[in-house]
């Protein structure tokens, strides 16, 4: 199941150095995370993307430049399936910025996209009438009463203001769960807490956290 993170400063921050302990993370998991990655991040206030189908590992994480805001994805394709960098994430639109992971079974939805998270982030922009976080909560309400069973479904969705976290798993918590460090400098979601670092919370189950950003 891919990997996910999201880092939020009051100052900028190295963007290569969240990355290569972000690289650390999807390199010794245990499910492979390298069918390619994808992140955005802020310049002047501007989104900028960067989407790679080799592993993040791989690639060179010291040619991104400082930034505030950076959401990343590193990608465990189902079934190895349909790699090509068209499908990396973030997917986005005018607004909205979405990572996910997570495996569902038996998904009784119909919605365009390429692979299952696109479909998601398509079904849950059905519902926004202008609160995303109302979105997200609805559509996965849904999508969890249309599911035979989720192992999980994690999502973390930024705009220009605030960033959604939502998780939900049914096993492992280790693993499918997430962790969140903050102090009131910075913020920082990951699908694992960084390797050697200790200062980590897991995120409680079932739960939509919004992060106003800092």
């Amino acid at each position: 199941m891919c990997r996910l993170l999201y880092v939020n400063s009051k100052n900028d921050f190295s963007v290569s150095e969240y990355l290569e302990k972000f690289a650390a993370v999807s390199k010794n998991s245990k499910e492979f995370q390298g069918h390619g990655w994808g992140c955005a991040f802020t310049i002047d206030g501007k989104w900028n993307y960067y989407k790679n189908v080799n592993p993040i590992w791989e690639d060179n994480l010291k040619q991104f430049p400082p930034s505030s805001r950076l959401i990343v994805h590193a990608r465990s394709a189902f079934k190895d399936e349909g790699i090509i960098v068209e499908n990396n994430m973030p997917f986005y639109d005018e607004k909205n910025i979405f990572v996910f992971n997570g495996e569902l079974r038996g998904v009784k939805i119909k919605e365009d996209g390429r692979i299952g998270a696109e479909k998601i982030f398509n079904y849950i922009k059905r519902f926004d009438k202008g609160d995303f976080k109302e979105a997200v909560s609805k559509g996965t309400e849904i999508i969890k009463k249309k599911s035979s069973y989720i192992r999980a479904m994690n999502i973390i969705a930024t705009d220009s203001n605030r960033t959604l976290v939502y998780s939900h798993f049914n096993e492992d918590p280790d693993y499918f769960g997430m962790s969140i460090k903050q102090n009131e400098n910075m913020v920082v979601v990951c699908s694992d807490p960084f390797i050697g670092e200790n200062d980590w919370q897991p995120i409680q189950n079932n739960s939509l956290l919004e992060l106003q950003c800092l």
